[in-house]
């Protein structure tokens, strides 16, 4: 498979907007179009260097993957660290190096950016993510925590 990865375009609305639908439905969530127009327009928006995203495109140019990162201050470094927030690769793409391809244009970023760190979280459910996971970064010790109520 030929894959191409780039940074996420104004002119990928349509289908971003069907993968990261179908990210959310997985997840068990569900936003307002309202929300969708926000968040894509912090994707693309070259002023806003809290939000990147990345897209994983097929030989055809058709979206198979997307990558979302939130970059943030850390209080034990200097550095920005990237959060990679979302990552998701369309069903009838999955096994073919799409997660992996976008997570490596994700370090190429941070490493650009001079991040101090690229960190995300999984669910520890998701056996097939996991494999990938451990070939590209290694676990932590620390468990998520969210507010109650």
């Amino acid at each position: 498979m030929t894959l191409t990865v780039r940074a996420l375009a104004p002119s990928d609305r349509s289908a971003w907007t069907g993968l990261w639908r179908d990210y959310l439905r997985g997840a068990g969530t569900t936003l307002s179009d309202a929300h969708y127009t926000v968040h894509f327009n912090r994707l693309t928006d070259p002023a806003d260097t809290r939000f990147s995203g990345f897209v994983a495109t097929d030989a055809d140019g058709g979206l198979v993957g997307l990558a979302h990162c939130i970059w943030h201050g850390d209080g034990w470094t200097d550095a920005e660290v990237c959060c990679l927030q979302d990552l998701f690769t369309a069903e009838n793409q999955r096994g073919h190096g799409v997660a992996h391809a976008l997570i490596a244009a994700v370090y190429d970023d941070a490493d650009a950016r001079g991040a101090a760190d690229v960190y995300w979280m999984t669910r520890t459910t998701n056996a097939a993510a996991r494999r990938l996971y451990d070939q590209v970064g290694r676990q932590t010790p620390y468990i998520k925590y969210e507010r109650a109520g």
